[in-house]
């Protein structure tokens, strides 16, 4: 690497750092990028340090370091907007950028489970085959409305362990969903593969004990988001193990650090969607009371909102740097 390449590529972020340094509006509006400016910064200056470039230049990178380095740790301040800026165009936008990729996995997975909850109707012993004993013998007892443990899983009691425990179950599963992506992308399939197997068996077991009913009005409020969320973390764990293999002219390590950013709006949104996916699964789907019929036009029009969100959200002004997308990079992959 020559200084004069090294000047040529990062000047147009050195300007950028030092204009929001200067700026308290600028501070304000890049405050969720801030600290990854930083890192970046930092880096230029051990690359110039280590490379012996100009020492004119290296007292230029120390002294915004130095700069930067207060007003991230002297910055007290809490803006909603970021969050804002995320669900209402960052999110939906690097969706839409991975369509093909979503596509696919979703593909995958509803396909799956229709063909394993199908099989296991035709033959109910294969549900058997695939749940262990006691898990076939908890889903009896959560949907049988005759059941003590109607609707509760064991050990859980009130709506609020309820939400708890399933913002941990659910978060657990798409945790090893994504961190699968280590393994060349294999372990995400996996993980989405057997997500889709046990969901397909535990319905065909619940229809063929006759609970049908109880079974997809409890699940049909909160499904969109948990099975969304699901393939979600599996594309994002996708991502990295593409990146892996695909360098595409970067280094193994610059290929992986690309697809991190790729990849961290998707799992991201996805923990959002299991939050309020274990909201509504514990204050709302219990609810009986409202009868099976409101529960399926709730939960179909949970479906078609969440459908729109990322079909129409953050439609308009073009993606920029603030949106999560770095301009060095040309956007988001498309893998």
């Amino acid at each position: 690497m020559t200084e004069r390449n090294f000047v040529t590529r990062r000047t147009t972020c050195w300007q950028e750092f030092s204009q929001t340094l200067g700026s308290s509006r600028k501070m304000r509006e890049r405050a969720w990028r801030f600290p990854q400016d930083f890192r970046e910064l930092s880096q230029d200056l051990n690359t110039a340090r280590a490379h012996g470039f100009d020492p004119a230049l290296i007292e230029r990178l120390n002294r915004m370091v130095l700069e930067g380095q207060q007003r991230l740790y002297d910055c007290r301040t809490f803006s909603l907007k970021p969050v804002l800026t995320f669900i209402t165009r960052t999110f939906p936008r690097q969706v839409r950028a991975n369509w093909r990729g979503l596509a696919a996995a979703s593909l995958i997975f509803y396909g799956l489970a229709l063909f394993f909850a199908f099989l296991c109707i035709r033959f109910p012993e294969a549900a058997y085959q695939v749940l262990p004993d006691y898990t076939a013998e908890s889903l009896e007892e959560m949907y049988n409305p005759q059941s003590s443990h109607f609707l509760t899983p064991r050990g859980v009691t009130g709506d609020a362990d309820m939400f708890g425990y399933y913002i941990y179950n659910n978060i657990s599963i798409a945790f090893r969903t994504f961190a699968g992506g280590i393994l060349g992308g294999v372990g995400s399939l996996f993980f989405l593969a057997y997500n889709a197997l046990v969901l397909g068996a535990a319905a065909g077991h619940i229809v063929n004990l006759g609970f049908g009913e109880t079974f997809f009005s409890f699940i049909i409020g909160h499904s969109s988001f948990e099975l969304t969320a699901i393939i979600f973390s599996a594309q994002a764990g996708l991502l990295l193990g593409y990146r892996f293999f695909a360098l595409r002219g970067l280094s193994r390590g610059a290929s992986l650090r690309r697809a991190g950013r790729e990849a961290l709006p998707i799992i991201s949104g996805a923990a959002l969607l299991l939050v309020a996916a274990a909201a509504v699964e514990a204050f709302w789907s219990p609810r009986f009371q409202a009868g099976a019929v409101i529960h399926y036009v709730l939960g179909g029009l949970g479906w078609v909102l969440l459908i729109l969100y990322f079909a129409l959200a953050g439609r308009g002004k073009a993606a920029g740097p603030e949106d999560g997308a770095s301009p060095r990079e040309g956007g988001a992959s498309r893998a």
